[in-house]
Formats: structure tokens, C-alpha cells, sequence
């Protein structure tokens, strides 16, 4: 078998001239110039860190995703062809599936080696029926990695039946190409994306089971489509929350998720909400523990009786990974005539099944041009034979001799070459291409575009694409005259106006909840901390700001900011020192900011545009100051440190304004502001709490005096307490101020009146335990302030107050145990970073 083994260019031709689909593009590149490319790539890779492709902060492990500014060209001619040939294999993976998992008259009459089958982990045993037709479509989402062979002729490297991952990376590929190159762009020369969404949001609406679940609320007429994810910790992550908000489905995990009497249920807050549509993005031995994975303690139990019973469509269905094994390309020329009645349009790369002897003896001649795969294995990297040392080489060999129906080996062939921006201009590199299809009903249909993503030299294209990789946009050049199709209409009946925001999913709803309060408790940290280093730069402090000194010191340490050993007699140097340890990784303050960020990210699809932005680049800015002030020997730095946490301040009022403007009331709003609230309500109590604790102030009224001051600073109250009552500093005055006024925001009895009321709104009722609890604890702050203002000696009652204030603070501690048991008790893990909750950083969830 004669192969050539030269690898072409997909800008170039042979004889040194651009093909024709190039010529545009190539001169609108020219313009810019390798400066102009060079820079725009440096744009692109910014683009994608802002809009959170990465991680949110720099010190996070997901890798940079990178898009080279010069997109990959398919004419249409070319495109059509593809089109063709993938629908085709498609509609071939379908019936091969449909068979397996079926009668298997396949492997009954031979035309498929049962190693290919019984032996693969991705064959589900219970997801077959032996009934004589299949029930259902198995196939709805797939996915084709090609290259283009040294023929000229694109061959498949492997099919993706189980996601088919990437497609919101493409969609975010053209979006900031089109934002930052928007020069290359010819008009209406490129097919548009988003048909092809359109369509699979129309699929996904079809695909519902006819009729209502058991269950389901009667006047319910639209279809529940949710996006199953493994959740923030997967490195597609980014992908599956765009996805969802694309095709305009819940984005859930399995713990949101019950079968209850045969149907799929997400667990909100006022009740199951019925699922009919499950788009799966995890893998299919992990949806059902009951039945597919015992050693799995993720998953739905009983998610796949819900799908035997037709009350839920599994999108794709959970054994269809049975059909990405690399042996089954070395049948599918033979399949393709059986099945279809059709010739393979679109091949794959040459490939052997080697417990076929003619096979083997063809490999073993000449290994050093084959990649030899597991059989069944289509994680797993492909074998470069010629690689290999030789011992290495002699044991493979061995092993083909002793397991030889456990290999399949593909061809070697080099992929084509693109152009790619580098440092000193345009470089050729080796490109992989991923398309995309979805299954409307009728017709396969193509993405008109796809991902494709470049190999180093040493890499070889082995069926996965990397995942590091330079990607690039795939356009499709647009014949003239050429229309773009998107779906035909399709009536629906009238939806029923649902204002209700108990639709909100447990987790979700917890998530918003302490991003809460981890910002409240942000804020208040940065206003102790700004207080402690405007005392600490002063030359000389007077007594009574020492005593100051002292109270901020406890309350950070009572917050966890500072360990007890850094506040016990520490000088002023120690306690910068201790200020700069807090802001460094691993510190309390850069571990608060990665919580922040880890749930800004959980939280993408739920947040606006500006609320995401205005967090994320705020966090990054705020976290790269604080890497970056250094406190000196002769207290340089004190004011850097300062305005970084006036910035922090000024962040937590600005994220406030957007969620009170921009959020819509109830749902996550309402979890968000309670969370805020709790936090908030915490803080005044144990700065207050703190603030009295002066000795002597019983018998020295005097003494007293600095920690009120202290209280109107940290509560941001003291221009309020001027306008009312001049320089005249009292006791009752104060406290009725910081407690018991229902107009300060920065009071406690407005964060008691705001949580009592959010509670109601929260739970459609004003009896339950926690509602109560929190009108008593509202009552108890206004009586405590009554106490002051009745008494005598003001100063003497106001010394008796750390104790009911004690109590109020943990009273809200109690109740924020009791929210968290009442709406996110389904959820198995406690909001963390390492600290417990009396040092102030892990919470009750």
C-alpha cells in the first residue's frame, strides 16, 4: 500500500501560489503587517483571560486557552462536501449503536469481532434491550477530529459520540475574533454560527417525551431542558456553562438532580422541578450508580428507569461511547454497505483491527509507519512504534504476538499545515479539525465552521486533540448566492408567566448565599485592616488610640485576618508583618479572594455581563496589588497597603449597586443580599461587642469613648452621627445610630429587618422557627439600645452590652446554621477555605 507522506498546505498550493478561498484573507493580513499580527494575538490572549476562559485568578490551574488570529479556510464547496460525508458516518454510528445495543445481529453473523464489544468499558450492559427495534434515537450530538492527508483528502482521525466537547470554544473563537479582527472579516463572506445553535435548541425542544411526566405540574407546556456538568472542577467547565446558556437549559449536577415515580426532577427550593430533556456532559458510566458504576458515588439513582420509562430523553444516551473505540474504523467501509447500502464518503485514517492476521502481518512488516491504539481505549495515547526505544519496541511486539485482538493501528500520516502568527511572522504548523453535528429530527445537521487546534513537532495527530494547544476559528467561505438556513417555525403553545423564585436550584441558591456573605466578609476585613494601618502610621499614637489599636486588633483576630500570636504584644512591625503574611497565597485574605473567585465562576451563568466583569477584573487587579505591597522597615508601603483596602471597599459597594440595579428581585438576588446580610449583621455585633470591652469603662466614662468612635469608623456612620448631634459624643446616641436606626444601612437592626423579611419572601410564609428568630433577634438589638438610653449612667449600662451582643451574634451564627438546613441541606459539601467559622472564614452550609 503506497501512501504519500508529505504533508501539504492549506494556504499554499504546490506550485508556491494561494488557493483561491485564501487570496481575500491573505491580502486583508497584509495590511496589518507582522507587528499588527503579532499584537493582535497579544490581544486575543487578553480577551480570553477577561472574559474568564481561564481561570479567574492568576494563581488558578486551568491553562490558558489561546486563538491564533489567522482563522483556517474551508471553501464551500469543500464544506459541502464534508457535510455530506458526516452525515453519513452519523447516520452509520447510529445504526451500528442501535444494533449493539439491540439484537447485536452484527456480532451474531460476524461482522463485528465481539473483542470490539464485550471487552470495552464503554459498553453499558444495562442501557441494551432486546426488544426488535430500538425505542429511540441513541445518537443526537457528534463530532468528527480530521486532518487532511497528504492526498488532499480529509480523513477522520476519530468519531465523538459520547459529548462531542468544543463547540463552545468554537462559538467563543468567533466571538472575540470578530471583536478584536474585525478588519478580516469580509462582509457576508463567512457562514454564521449561529443557525447551528438555533437548531440544536429546536432539537433539544423536540426531543421532549409526548405528554407530561407523572408528576408534573398540569398547566406546565414548556419542556424542562437541563445541561448535566461534573461541575466547576472539570476542564471543560468554562464550555459546559456557555453551552447552557446558549441552548437556554438549566446548567445542573447530580446532586440537583432526584428521580422521583420514573421521572427527573431538579431539587429548587420550593419543589421538584420537572426535567424532560437531559443534555449529558459527563461520562455515561457516571449518570446512574445504581445501575452502571458501583464504585461511582456521584450520579442520579435511577436516572436510567426514568429513561426506560420515556419520562426523560439522555442526550446523548449514556452508552453511546461504545462507538469511539479506534478498532471500529477498521469495519466501517464494510458496515457502511450493510447497513446503509451506501459507499464510505468520508474514510477514516487507514486502519487495521490486528486480530485479523492479514493485519498483523502488515503491521509487523513495517511497524514504523503505523500508531498502534488499545482496541477499545479511546482515551488512552496512541503508540508511535518508530518512537519507541528498543526493548520498548521489542515488548510491544511481543504483546501484539500474545494479544493481538486487543490492537488496532492507524496510519502515520501527517496532517496538513497552517499558517500561524509567531514571534517573527507567519510559521506553518501541523492542524487538527473538529467538526460539529446535531440530529434534528429529519436531517443531520453541520456546524458551518468548527474548532481546530495545531500540534508541536513532536506530537502526533492521535484521535484526541490536545488540550493546550493554539486553537484556531474555522471559517466557511460562502459561495455567492449562497443562503443560510436556520430552523423552520414551529408553534408553540403560550407559556404561563412564572415570577417565582423558588425555581432557583439548592445549590445555586447557596452559591449566591456566600458569595454573600465571602463579600460582606471581604469588606469588613479591608475596613479593619485600614483602620489598624492609618493608627499604625503614625509617628506617636495618643492613649486613646492605642485603645483603638487594641480593639482592631482583637476584632481582626476574632475574624481570622490574624493569628493569636501575631496579636499578643506584637509592635507595630509585627503586625505588618502579620497584615503582609494575610494578603500573600495562602494567607487569609488571598484564600477569601479564591472563594470569591471559585464562585464567580460557579456562578457564570446566572450573572450579568457587567456584574461578571466587574468581579473578575476586580479580583485579578486586587489580587496582583496585594502580591505587590511590600511594607518597609520605615513603614513604606502603609499607604499603598491603605488604598488597596479602600479599593476592596470601594469593589464590595460597586458589586452591591450592580446586584441591586442589574439582578431581577428574588431568586439569586435574594440568596446573594440575605447572605450579605448575615455576614453584615455578624460583623457590626462583634466589632460592637468589641468596641465596649474597654476596662474601666463602668467606673471611667471616658474609656468608652474611643471604642464608640471606633464603631461610627467601622460602621462608616461617623458623618451621619456629626450631622445630628455636632461633636457631642454619647453613649445612647451612638448606639441607637449603629443599632437600632431602621434607615442605616450600616445598622444592625436593617440587616435584622432585611434578613427577617428576606426569609419571609424566601419561604411564602411568616411562621416557620427562623422567621421568628430572626424578629427576636431584631427586638432584642432595639431593647438592648433601650437599656442604654433609659439608664442613668449611660456609659455604665453601655458597659454591660458585649454580652447581649455576644449573644445576637452568635444568635445570627444559629440562624445562618438553620437557612442552610431548611434550603441547602441536599448539597454534601461546606463552603471552606480552611479556616473554621469563629476564625471567620469557613461557614455553617
Amino acid at each position: 500500500m503506497t501512501i504519500e507522506t508529505q504533508a501539504i498546505d492549506e494556504m499554499v498550493t504546490g506550485a508556491g501560489g494561494l488557493r483561491p478561498h485564501w487570496r481575500r484573507l491573505v491580502g486583508n493580513l497584509a495590511g496589518l503587517g507582522t507587528s499588527g499580527l503579532v499584537d493582535r494575538a497579544a490581544r486575543l490572549d487578553r480577551a480570553f483571560a477577561d472574559d474568564g476562559v481561564t481561570g479567574l485568578l492568576p494563581s488558578a490551574a486551568h491553562a490558558a486557552w489561546n486563538c491564533d488570529p489567522i482563522p483556517l479556510l474551508l471553501s464551500g464547496t469543500e464544506f459541502a462536501a464534508l457535510e455530506a460525508g458526516l452525515a453519513q458516518r452519523a447516520r452509520l454510528l447510529e445504526a451500528v449503536l442501535a444494533d449493539l445495543y439491540g439484537p447485536q445481529t452484527l456480532l451474531e453473523t460476524g461482522a463485528l469481532p465481539p473483542a470490539l464489544v464485550y471487552p470495552n468499558p464503554a459498553f453499558l450492559r444495562p442501557c441494551r434491550t432486546s426488544e426488535d427495534g430500538r425505542r429511540e434515537q441513541l445518537l443526537h450530538v457528534y463530532a468528527a477530529d480530521l486532518i487532511r492527508a497528504p492526498d488532499g483528502r480529509w480523513h477522520v482521525l476519530a468519531d465523538r459520540t459520547a459529548e462531542a466537547n468544543g463547540t463552545a470554544y468554537a462559538l467563543e473563537n468567533r466571538r472575540v475574533m470578530s471583536r478584536v479582527l474585525p478588519e478580516l472579516f469580509p462582509p457576508l463572506g463567512i457562514a454564521e454560527l449561529r443557525p447551528f445553535f438555533d437548531a440544536w435548541q429546536e432539537a433539544l425542544q423536540h426531543l421532549a417525551p409526548p405528554g407530561l411526566p407523572p408528576g408534573a405540574s398540569p398547566g406546565r407546556s414548556n419542556p424542562g431542558i437541563a445541561l448535566l456538568t461534573p461541575g466547576q472542577g472539570d476542564r471543560l467547565w468554562f464550555e459546559h456553562v456557555i453551552l447552557a446558556r446558549e441552548l437556554s437549559c438549566a446548567l445542573v449536577e447530580s446532586g440537583d438532580l432526584t428521580a422521583r415515580g420514573g421521572a427527573l426532577f431538579i431539587k429548587t427550593l420550593r419543589g421538584l422541578q420537572p426535567v424532560d430533556v437531559l443534555l449529558r456532559r459527563v461520562e455515561g458510566r457516571a449518570v446512574d450508580p445504581l445501575e452502571l458504576s458501583s464504585h461511582n458515588v456521584a450520579g442520579v439513582p435511577g436516572l436510567l428507569d426514568a429513561a426506560r420509562r420515556g419520562a426523560v430523553r439522555i442526550v446523548n444516551d449514556p452508552g453511546t461511547a461504545l462507538a469511539q473505540a479506534p478498532g471500529l474504523a477498521a469495519f466501517l467501509p464494510a458496515l457502511c454497505l450493510r447497513l446503509l447500502g451506501e459507499t464510505l464518503k468520508l474514510p477514516s485514517v487507514p486502519t487495521l483491527w490486528l486480530g485479523d492476521p492479514e493485519a498483523r502481518r502488515m503491521v509487523t512488516s513495517d511497524p514504523d509507519a503505523w500508531l498502534l491504539h488499545r482496541v477499545t481505549d479511546n482515551g488512552a495515547a496512541a503508540i508511535r512504534v518508530a518512537s519507541l526505544t528498543p526493548a520498548a519496541r521489542t515488548g510491544l511486539l511481543a504483546q501484539l504476538a500474545e494479544r493481538s485482538w486487543d490492537f488496532a493501528a492507524g496510519r502515520a500520516l501527517p496532517p496538513s499545515a497552517a499558517p500561524c502568527v509567531g514571534p517573527a511572522g507567519l510559521q506553518p504548523r501541523p492542524v487538527v479539525l473538529r467538526m460539529f453535528l446535531v440530529f434534528d429530527g429529519a436531517v443531520w445537521r453541520t456546524m458551518p465552521g468548527g474548532l481546530a487546534r495545531t500540534l508541536s513537532d513532536e506530537e502526533v495527530p492521535t484521535g484526541k486533540l490536545p488540550p493546550y494547544a493554539l486553537s484556531k476559528d474555522v471559517w466557511v467561505i460562502l459561495e455567492e448566492r449562497s443562503e443560510i438556513v436556520g430552523p423552520g417555525p414551529r408553534p408553540l403553545p403560550a407559556v404561563a408567566i412564572r415570577r417565582t423564585p423558588g425555581d432557583l436550584s439548592s445549590r445555586v441558591a447557596d452559591n449566591f448565599f456566600w458569595l454573600g456573605r465571602y463579600l460582606e466578609r471581604l469588606e469588613g476585613a479591608a475596613r479593619l485592616q485600614r483602620a489598624l494601618v492609618v493608627r499604625l502610621s503614625q509617628a506617636a499614637l495618643l492613649p486613646r488610640e492605642m485603645a483603638e489599636l487594641d480593639v482592631l486588633v482583637t476584632c481582626l483576630t476574632h475574624a481570622g485576618v490574624l493569628d493569636k500570636e501575631d496579636a499578643c504584644g506584637a509592635a507595630g512591625g509585627a503586625l505588618t508583618e502579620a497584615l503582609m503574611r494575610a494578603s500573600r497565597n495562602g494567607g487569609w485574605m488571598a484564600a477569601l479572594l479564591e472563594r470569591i473567585a471559585s464562585l464567580t465562576s460557579l456562578l457564570r451563568d446566572r450573572l450579568t455581563g457587567d456584574m461578571y466583569n466587574a468581579l473578575t477584573h476586580a479580583l485579578r487587579a486586587m489580587t496582583d496589588t496585594l502580591r505587590r505591597t511590600q511594607f518597609g522597615r520605615d513603614g513604606t508601603g502603609m499607604d499603598r497597603f491603605s488604598h488597596a483596602m479602600t479599593g476592596v471597599i470601594q469593589f464590595a459597594a460597586t458589586i452591591a449597586g450592580l446586584a441591586s440595579e442589574n439582578m431581577v428581585r428574588g431568586g439569586g438576588h435574594m440568596f446573594l443580599d440575605l447572605g450579605r446580610r448575615m455576614e453584615r449583621a455578624k460583623t457590626i455585633a462583634a466589632a460592637l461587642t468589641h468596641a465596649l470591652e474597654q476596662p474601666g469603662a463602668a467606673t471611667h466614662p471616658g474609656r468608652i469613648e474611643a471604642g464608640l468612635r471606633l464603631a461610627l469608623e467601622l460602621c462608616d456612620s461617623t458623618i451621619t452621627y456629626r450631622a445630628r448631634y455636632l461633636a457631642l459624643l454619647q453613649p445612647a446616641p451612638v448606639l441607637d445610630l449603629i443599632i437600632a436606626d431602621p434607615g442605616n444601612p450600616r445598622g444592625l437592626a436593617f440587616q435584622l429587618t432585611a434578613i427577617r423579611d428576606l426569609l419571609r419572601e424566601a419561604t411564602g410564609e411568616t411562621d416557620l422557627p427562623f422567621v421568628a428568630e430572626a424578629e427576636a433577634l431584631l427586638q432584642e438589638a432595639l431593647a438592648a439600645v433601650r437599656t442604654v438610653s433609659e439608664a442613668a449612667e449611660q456609659a455604665e449600662a453601655a458597659s454591660h452590652l458585649p454580652a447581649r451582643l455576644r449573644a445576637i451574634e452568635t444568635g445570627v451564627a444559629d440562624l445562618s446554621d438553620q437557612i442552610s438546613r431548611h434550603f441547602f441541606a441536599v448539597l454534601p459539601t461546606a463552603h471552606t477555605v480552611g479556616m473554621n467559622d469563629t476564625n471567620g472564614i469557613k461557614g455553617a452550609a
